[in-house]
């Protein structure tokens, strides 16, 4: 009859926003019980580095001031480029270039809660030169004199070894930043999965325990990433990696089955032509003894049959008398065979649960997917991509068909290709999300020579080739059905392969998203305006005339609108002209926007009398301020609940 404990009851809420800041200490009563790291939290809640010794579980140095970084605000935005882009205007899907952590805070308001599923393949930490920068191991120096290794006399305090922290810290700080950003997006229902290897596996599973909480893990796979020894290891040919996957919410999270496979279903046949469709024979035994499931069984030709010893029939005898009436007990051809249920494949669930071993059949293997870039590029441009068909089989489980699939470290965009190829397999509307940084890629690298000068432009061909080629290889199957059925002798026009291709291409590309968005991190649309007084002479009064840079076009300030407004990116819009004017409508008047100069009161009404969600101009569309007060007055009259906004 006691009151509730307002305490924990906090403390639960606290957890559902900041999962990293909840720990554990011994109560009064000698028994553990959750608490609050309130270092944490208060790190959590300030932009700034916070005083104070860093005295959680897990711990290295540079921690605080990742978190910081991850709440510390930007002024960036994305521009678009349409020109780079590939079916512009109906695609969903965003390639976007550009440093992740910056982006992801970009995107914080208009994808909040909306990605179902994210895959990243980040950095292995393994010190080797690929063509991204892949080691985060800070100078001896640096990390000596950031713990307090040095005394006055720069002489190190202690002896440091490859095992000590500066091998780690820059890389466990690169990553828990850009997770605490990620798990934001993450839908309620969502799930992250993250490839790893042996070398920051274990630091990798203690930042998700912090960020997206303990209780939040799924599961971790094995994947067998090769299929034969590499016989040059001085000791064990690594053949695996792992995938550390965690909820959002373990108590929403609902994982999808696995579809069957041919080899899964190989055993099923149907030697009695049941009506029901192929089947295979179950046990009928089990143990241990339920005397009452002991009974002698008399098959089709009189024989007897009783259970092994130590065992006894799966069902009683009014159970087994029903299944044989429905004739779903097998005695062999012949009939004189020990009876066995028939298990129908139509009656078995229409996945099979994932094991957390994954081989190579199952998932594919390096060599394979180094065979899958060469076949698009002719050339293997990118160093250990993943296989498609092993970021498909993570699609299945964490993803629908409706999904947006977010991978901040696209790479070779094998996430985009996987997403695409499943949407042509299973008629899935699965959007993806790319990010990439542009590093440039090493002049002796096959890349380079191909003529691809950092890692975007080899991700924004793969995708553009690979959407083509599944396309080709889509139409091809439409046709070969179409030609079974004119074999057959079903009702269709004639075929001829060089004008039905186009025409089965052209039906799979109204149905299949092959395009992307493409947008460039850059910095803001606005001048810097906050000058003092002292720093303000004649000359640069001139410059302030607009407050916007001078090479940002209409395109740059509406996306611009829609970062700052939280809306997606992936919209369809159009622009017309109105009086000389041109006026930009955002997903059938989520948004109206027009940023001409002296726009005319006569626009203004017709924008209004839309009644848009939100209207936006230039400061500088109007002659002076009275004019702009007016366009306020106007949307009062024609559209009051619109929201207005100048920049």
């Amino acid at each position: 009859m006691e009151t509730p404990d307002l305490t924990q009851s906090n403390i639960e809420k606290i957890a559902a926003l900041f999962p990293n800041c909840v720990t554990e200490t011994v109560g009064q009563d000698g028994k553990p019980k959750r608490a609050i790291n309130f270092d944490l939290l208060r790190q959590m809640l300030s932009d700034e580095v916070v005083d104070g010794d860093e005295a959680y579980e897990f711990t290295w140095v540079g921690k605080k001031a990742a978190i910081a970084e991850a709440n510390r605000p930007i002024r960036r935005t994305l521009r678009p480029c349409p020109e780079e882009s590939k079916d512009w205007d109906t695609t969903e899907n965003l390639y976007i270039e550009g440093d992740n952590l910056e982006v992801l805070k970009l995107l914080q308001e208009s994808y909040l809660g909306q990605v179902k599923m994210i895959y990243i393949d980040p950095p292995y930490n393994t010190g080797n030169d690929f063509i991204y920068r892949d080691d985060f191991g800070e100078s001896l120096e640096d990390y000596s004199e950031e713990i307090g290794q040095l005394d006055e006399e720069n002489n190190r305090l202690f002896r440091n070894t490859d095992r000590n922290g500066r091998f780690h810290s820059d890389w466990c700080s690169m990553m828990y930043s850009r997770l605490m950003l990620a798990r934001n997006l993450l839908s309620d229902e969502g799930s992250i999965f993250i490839s790893m290897d042996d070398h920051e596996a274990d630091n990798l599973k203690k930042i998700c325990d912090e960020v997206f909480g303990e209780n939040n893990f799924v599961a971790c796979v094995v994947w067998q990433r090769n299929y034969a020894p590499i016989s040059l290891k001085k000791f064990f040919s690594e053949s695996h990696e792992y995938c550390f996957i965690y909820a959002k919410n373990i108590d929403h999270f609902q994982m999808n089955l696995l579809p069957r496979t041919d080899k899964q279903n190989k055993d099923y046949t149907n030697p009695d032509n049941d009506p029901r469709g192929v089947w295979k024979v179950g046990n009928l035994t089990v143990g241990p003894v339920v005397e009452k499931q002991v009974y002698e069984i008399t098959g089709p030709t009189g024989k007897k049959f009783l259970p092994p010893s130590g065992y006894c029939w799966r069902f009683s005898k009014e159970r087994f008398e029903e299944m044989r009436a429905d004739n779903r007990i097998w005695f062999g051809v012949n009939g004189d065979g020990s009876p066995v249920p028939k298990l129908f494949l139509t009656e078995v669930q229409d996945g099979v649960t994932p094991m957390t071993l994954w081989t190579f059949d199952e998932a594919g293997h390096n060599q394979i997917a180094t065979r899958e870039l060469r076949t698009i590029f002719g050339a293997a441009i990118f160093t250990g991509p993943k296989p498609i068909k092993y970021i498909m089989r993570h699609l299945q489980i964490g993803a629908n068909k409706g999904d947006i699939i977010l991978d901040f470290y696209s790479g070779s965009a094998t996430t985009a290709h996987a997403v695409m190829q499943l949407n042509a397999e299973d008629g899935g509307h699965r959007k993806f999300i790319m990010v990439q940084l542009d590093e440039p890629c090493d002049e002796k690298s096959e890349a380079y020579k191909a003529g691809y000068k950092n890692i975007c432009e080899i991700g924004k061909e793969r995708i553009r080739r690979a959407g083509e080629k599944i396309v080709e290889e889509q139409a091809n199957l439409l046709n070969a059905a179409k030609t079974g059925a004119l074999q057959r002798g079903e009702a269709y026009a004639e075929f001829t392969t060089s004008s039905k291709a186009l025409e089965a291409q052209a039906e799979i590309r109204k149905k299949l998203d092959i395009g992307f968005r493409v947008f460039k991190l850059a910095d803001s649309n606005m001048k810097d305006v906050y000058y003092t007084p002292s720093e303000i002479t004649q000359q640069s009064l001139s410059g302030m005339v607009s407050n916007i840079k001078e090479d940002r076009t209409d395109l740059d300030l509406l996306f611009g609108c829609l970062l700052d407004w939280g809306m997606p990116l992936s919209m369809p819009y159009t622009a017309e002209q109105l009086e000389g004017c041109t006026v930009h409508t955002y997903n059938e008047g989520n948004l109206i926007a027009c940023f001409d100069q002296n726009v005319p009161e006569s626009v203004v009404k017709e924008i209004a009398k839309r009644k848009p969600l939100r209207a936006v101009f230039q400061d500088s569309s109007f002659a002076d301020s009275p004019a702009k007060i007016n366009v306020f007055e106007i949307f009062k009259l024609y559209a009051p609940d619109t929201r207005v906004k100048v920049i």
